[in-house]
């Protein structure tokens, strides 16, 4: 996702955010920010995740490259907050709006998960502000969780939110891209389909929902703040460098995987596919020849499943029952033989994602599939690794 999208439903709360924001405080008072991260999963928030725009990792005019310092975090809108493009050695480019986007939502949806769970409710829906499909989570339960001792029910439906913030939130930002390929537009004019998996995009997306993880354990700082620590110490693990390397590395492949200079006149050719169908990791694409980081290796982060619910006696699975112009063709790959009208990812991800690597591979050739050109040319087809649990 690269432009936001501002429903009327929003339109007050971002005004106030905005105004607030403006006189250097945080926007909105809310007990899911006031208290410990840990404690965010039981407390949550007032509001879902503000609004972000994306940007990509192309060397364009006006571009926002970053180094080590990020700001900052803020759930709400916060000026401290510093977006746009770092370049990691082991990471290759970051997208720090997409991350906080990712890691928000995984927030916002452990604590909406660990709501339902101790309700018992059976299922529960929920959607990202820039688009209409609808996500329902359906959650099968062991036949004494309404027996079970309080304390007991609360520890288990607080570890099992932290398994399903993450996947829920990664399956809603995944979706939001297969969406834009197939011509979706979020702002109801300007195509994003250049910049639909964009090779930052996905590994960006993936890397926020492991920060978000790991702040909401932090038991001593609050979110902002958590994320803030978990944040710098992932992009110091993956060796992040300083902007003009950012910003070099993104000029370097103009031409090859990427045409222009500016905003949607720009040919996107690079695109990185790997949400973890192939092997259960997802990878980056690292720009080649990047002199400070010489022989540089991968980090691989293990897709979101919800394998870790049959632990305590649970299962859950996702739907998602799509409302855009777009939902035809996403269908037709989904059912072949016709008759389905929502998509299960943890089945349907698998042949979409195949489809769209042969769009792209026909139009832009295999090598610009990012990480899955290795997959391409063993010829090994995709398999429904982001959950195994059973449905209900």
């Amino acid at each position: 996702m690269k432009t936001g999208h501002l429903s009327k439903r929003f339109l007050l709360p971002g005004l106030m955010m905005a105004m607030l924001a403006g006189a250097g405080c945080q926007a909105i008072p809310d007990d899911g920010l006031s208290g410990r991260a840990s404690d965010v999963v039981a407390t949550g928030f007032n509001f879902p995740p503000k609004l972000r725009g994306g940007v990509t990792a192309c060397a364009l005019l006006g571009a926002p490259f970053l180094g080590e310092d990020l700001g900052t975090h803020g759930y709400y809108l916060r000026l401290s907050e510093k977006n746009g493009i770092a370049y990691t050695c082991r990471g290759g480019h970051i997208d720090t709006t997409h991350l906080r986007i990712a890691a928000d939502w995984t927030a916002y949806l452990a604590a909406k998960s660990y709501r339902h769970l101790m309700r018992g409710d059976s299922s529960f829906s929920y959607k990202l502000l820039a688009d209409r499909s609808s996500h329902r989570v359906h959650i099968s339960y062991p036949d004494n969780w309404r027996t079970l001792p309080q304390e007991q029910r609360q520890r288990i439906a607080r570890e099992a939110a932290l398994i399903m913030g993450p996947y829920t939130a990664y399956v809603m930002v995944t979706w939001h891209e297969i969406l834009t390929w197939c011509g979706y537009k979020s702002v109801g004019v300007i195509s994003e389909s250049h910049s639909a998996f964009s090779w930052e995009d996905g590994y960006s997306n993936l890397l926020g929902t492991v920060i978000a993880a790991r702040a909401l354990r932090d038991t001593k700082h609050s979110y902002n703040e958590a994320v803030k620590i978990a944040l710098d110490e992932e992009m110091r693990k993956l060796g992040v460098q300083p902007a003009d390397v950012a910003k070099h590395a993104s000029e370097s492949v103009r031409g090859t995987w990427y045409t222009g200079y500016v905003g949607f006149l720009v040919d996107m050719r690079m695109h990185n596919f790997d949400i973890g169908i192939y092997d259960g990791l997802v990878g980056p694409s690292l720009v080649p020849n990047v002199r400070v980081c010489p022989d540089a290796q991968p980090a691989f982060y293990p897709a979101p499943s919800l394998e870790g619910l049959a632990k305590y006696g649970l299962s859950a699975f996702v739907e998602i029952e799509p409302h855009e112009w777009e939902k035809g063709k996403l269908l037709r790959v989904a059912y072949p033989q016709g008759g389905g009208k929502r998509i299960d990812p943890a089945v349907h991800f698998a042949p979409i994602m195949a489809h769209i690597c042969q769009e792209a591979a026909e139009k832009y050739g295999p090598d610009m599939l990012g990480p899955t050109r290795a997959f391409a040319a063993q010829n090994r087809p995709p398999q429904p690794v982001l959950a195994k649990t059973p449905k209900p």
